[in-house]
């Protein structure tokens, strides 16, 4: 059995005490970091530690984007950021569809070769709001610039052999507080959204370019009282059913500021899960990961062997 839990491990080799808690039902995979990093060498083993501890196996991931958001450097290729590839298409689109092809497969099979399942990649976040922290992480502000570059990049992930993610729905390019830190509000009605921010995730999930989708922590009052992946609505009524989507929902990270209002940790993963959510994260708070496990009673319920197995290649 592997859980819904995703977490985050302290140094570049595991302790008796990551050993310990990775083998605890409740998780069921890993999040890697820049923390967690070497060189290759280092790393392929660390995977081939995390993998050999459970059977089936826990899946591993990371934040590997490019530009800003890139973990591992030495002895990786240096990805570059999404804005300067969408800036391209505005004056040469053959280029930056081939660019990002080759950018999207590079990422995943550098991944894939030390054994890494995925990176929680693309941002198809629209570029609306210069003081937003997406900024160059998005293609674009122009939503058929951002669906058609991104799913460039999901084919060459997808041709390397790698699942892909695309976040964070339903969009974080229109807000100015950073849900690392706090809790976001975006104030338009749904109607404005999906004639936005939504229609780049509703065409690449009908063109089954999205295995996987994150969900921002940011609040839409005028929808939900709810951030966006502690929200049924959002999660099943939006997601599920109006857009079709038929992947995995991965959450952001519970640790972040803009999940902070739903309580404890415990609380917090209890919240996501029954929102709709099959895979949580939590990346750097080990206290609060030490909760959960303490907390949770584990049963058929929280199994999310399926779910992870569809993303492993």
């Amino acid at each position: 059995m592997l859980g819904p839990l995703i977490v985050g491990i302290k140094g570049q080799t595991l302790t008796y005490e990551d050993k310990i808690l990775l083998q605890q039902p409740l998780i069921g995979g890993v999040i890697l970091f820049a923390r967690n990093y070497n060189d290759v060498a280092q790393l392929r083993a660390l995977v081939a530690e995390i993998k050999a501890l459970r059977s089936p196996a826990l899946w591993v991931s990371v934040d590997h984007e490019g530009g800003r958001v890139q973990r591992f450097i030495n002895g990786f290729t240096r990805l570059p950021s999404l804005g300067p590839l969408g800036t391209l298409y505005e004056s040469d689109p053959a280029a930056a569809l081939q660019q990002t092809n080759e950018w999207g497969f590079c990422m995943a099979h550098e991944l894939l070769a030390v054994g890494v399942d995925m990176s929680f990649a693309p941002v198809i976040d629209l570029n609306k709001n210069k003081l937003s922290l997406i900024g160059d992480r998005s293609f674009n502000r122009n939503v058929d610039i951002v669906t058609v570059m991104a799913k460039a990049w999901c084919d060459g992930v997808h041709k390397a052999g790698m699942k892909t993610c695309g976040k964070h729905f339903p969009g974080h390019g229109d807000v100015t507080v950073d849900s690392h830190d706090g809790l976001p509000v975006d104030n338009r009605s749904y109607a404005q959204v999906e004639a936005d921010d939504l229609i780049p995730f509703m065409r690449l999930i009908q063109e089954d370019a999205l295995d996987a989708i994150m969900p921002a922590h940011i609040v839409f009052p005028q929808v939900d009282d709810k951030p966006a992946g502690f929200s049924a609505i959002w999660m099943q009524d939006i997601l599920r059913q109006q857009c079709q989507f038929k992947g995995v929902i991965i959450s952001d990270d519970l640790g972040m500021g803009g999940a902070v209002g739903m309580g404890a940790y415990s609380q917090r993963l209890h919240s996501a899960l029954n929102a709709g959510c099959d895979l949580v994260l939590l990346c750097n708070d080990h206290p609060g990961i030490q909760e959960c496990v303490e907390t949770i009673t584990v049963d058929a319920t929280f199994d999310r062997s399926a779910n992870i197995k569809q993303l492993y290649s």
